[in-house]
Parts: C-alpha cells; sequence; structure tokens
C-alpha cells in the first residue's frame, strides 16, 4: 500500500477549513495539523478533523510532506517560504500572489528544493470545465459571467483578482494563442476596490473574449459560452451542465437550410474542491506535474492585473 501523505492546513477560515476536512477523510492522507491566527477556529476545525493545532511554523515542518495554504494573497510568500524551503508540496489558493515579483519569488523557491507547487484555481477542476475543453476545437468568441451578492469576507481583494480571475484562467488554458489586447472598464461601488468589472481580450489568433464579473450583484451567476463556426458550447458552473448547440445540414423545397440541433450533455458532477485536492495528492505521490502549477497562477495572475490596471487607468481617465 502506497505510503500516507501527511498533510497540514495553514488559514482554516471559511475555504481553508473544507481543505481540512477533505483531507481528514482522504484513504491516502494523513491530516496532521492545522493552524490559524484564530486560535478558537483553529481549535474547532482540530477538534472536527481529530488533528493537532500549531502555532509554530517551525514545529510543522519536519511532521508533514504536504500543505495546503489558505491565507490572505498579501501573506501568500511569507508563509509559503519556510515551507518549500523545506521542500514542502504545497496548494497554494489562488490568486498565487499579490503581484508578479512575488509570485515569481514563490515559483523559485519550489523550483530551487523541489517542491511541486500546485495554486489553487478550483474551477479547473469543475467537471464541466473538463468536458467542455474536451469539446473545443477552435475557438472564435468567449463570453463570460461571474457574479454574485457582495460577501464581506472578499472586501480585501478587488474582483477581478477575486472571480474574474477564474475566467481568466479557464480561457487562458482554452486559447492556444497569446493575447494581443486588453480593455477594460469597471468601478467600485460599495468597497475601496473594484466591484465590476468587463474586460474583452483579444489574441494573436483572431479570438476574442468578453469576461464580466460583479459582487454586487442581487443573484449568482457562474456562466461561459463558447462559439465556433456553426458550434455553440454553454456551461452553467454551478450545476456544471453542459449544453451544445450546432448546425446540421437538412435539405428543404426551398433547397438546403441549417437545423439547429441542441443536446445537453450529460456530466457526472463531482465536487471541484475534492477533485482538486486528489490531484495535488496524486501529484505528490507520484512526482507528477499539476495542471495549475505556479507558472499557470502566474499567466492568471499577469493577465488579471492588467485588467485591473486598465480600469484603473480608465477611472482616472474619467475625472480629469
Amino acid at each position: 500500500m502506497t505510503n500516507k501523505i501527511k498533510t497540514a492546513v495553514v488559514g482554516v477560515g471559511y475555504l481553508g477549513k473544507f481543505h481540512a476536512q477533505i483531507y481528514a477523510r482522504m484513504p491516502n492522507v494523513e491530516l496532521v495539523g492545522v493552524m490559524d491566527t484564530d486560535q478558537q477556529q483553529a481549535q474547532a476545525i482540530a477538534k472536527q478533523c481529530q488533528c493537532q493545532v500549531f502555532t509554530d511554523t517551525q514545529q510543522l515542518l519536519d511532521k508533514i510532506n504536504a500543505v495546503s495554504i489558505v491565507v490572505p494573497t498579501i501573506a501568500h510568500l511569507e508563509v509559503a517560504r519556510p515551507f518549500l524551503d523545506a521542500g514542502i508540496h504545497m496548494l497554494l489558493e489562488k490568486p498565487i500572489a499579490v503581484n508578479q515579483t512575488e509570485g515569481q519569488a514563490i515559483i523559485d523557491l519550489a523550483t530551487q528544493s523541489g517542491a511541486i507547487l500546485q495554486i489553487g484555481h478550483l474551477e479547473r477542476f469543475n467537471a464541466g470545465v473538463m468536458a467542455l475543453a474536451e469539446r473545443i476545437t477552435q475557438a472564435r468568441f468567449f463570453e463570460a459571467h461571474r457574479m454574485g451578492e457582495f460577501v464581506a469576507r472578499a472586501t480585501d481583494v478587488d474582483v477581478v483578482s477575486d472571480l474574474m480571475i477564474h475566467d481568466i484562467d479557464i480561457i487562458l488554458s482554452l486559447v492556444p494563442a497569446k493575447i494581443s489586447q486588453i480593455s477594460a472598464m469597471g468601478a467600485s461601488v460599495l468597497t475601496n476596490h473594484i466591484d465590476i468589472a468587463n474586460a474583452r481580450l483579444e489574441f494573436d489568433n483572431g479570438c476574442v473574449a468578453n469576461v464580466t464579473a460583479s459582487r454586487v450583484s442581487n443573484k449568482r451567476l457562474r456562466r461561459i459560452r463558447v462559439f465556433e463556426k456553426q458550434h455553440y458550447l454553454a456551461l452553467n458552473f454551478i450545476d456544471q451542465q453542459l449544453e451544445t448547440v450546432y448546425a446540421q445540414s437538412q435539405t428543404t423545397t426551398d433547397g438546403e437550410w441549417p437545423e439547429i440541433v441542441q443536446d445537453k450533455i450529460q456530466i457526472d458532477a463531482v465536487k471541484p474542491l475534492d477533485a482538486e485536492l486528489a490531484e495535488f495528492i496524486n501529484a505528490c505521490q507520484n512526482q507528477q506535474i499539476p495542471r495549475v502549477t505556479g507558472e499557470v497562477g502566474l499567466e492568471a495572475l499577469r493577465v488579471a492585473l492588467l485588467v485591473k490596471n486598465k480600469i484603473e487607468q480608465s477611472i482616472i481617465d474619467a475625472k480629469t
């Protein structure tokens, strides 16, 4: 039997607690412990998951093979450094860092020690996204909407880094070309950060993506549509349902006209976080490269920051 991967979770707030709960029930994993600046929360999750609470990173380093880092983005480099220095495999929540310099520093630390680094772009593990990727041949236009009600826990980050980066990452993975131009608009509504944003990404191969993200909407919407020649695909991220529409030639008394055929593709829904952590543990056990490497996460961050900068410049221009 394969030896169990010994793990820990640093940051067991809203999302981190789910990491701990999933590790605790995985048969090929031993959850050694959790850490959090909120000791009461750490104690509660440790009790629930039957593991230890650690308050000192150094005490944890020689007890684990892998770690999930689920702390505010601004602390990623500081928190990740000792673990990567020790060669401990890491799943680091998205975005990889607050800026490209720190993101590259994290990648360099992992490279130097040989640690596997996976970035937590959760939607890559949505079963609908994987089914969508299998069916795209030559996408010409993307339209993505990621909208939801305001959540107070996200006030320390803008909507581009919080929500839009998911769709940016997915689209980058589906278009085999480099971005040639970016235009974007947005606004602050309830916080000091950008709360609603729209970006247009143009690629060297002629593909165009229109991406909208909002955290001030009155309903939750997670949807992406892909247009190809005589083919249209639509994915609802929430229920992981994929719809395909295509033109099929038919002959009528008036000549040959396309018939529009609509299908709903059955997908075995999988909880994305379970799938993400399973791939991470498998990568650790078999020394495999994860699908969302540090470099992949850094490119998503680079584009997200370009979008954010475009929005900030448009706001400045509007005031002058």
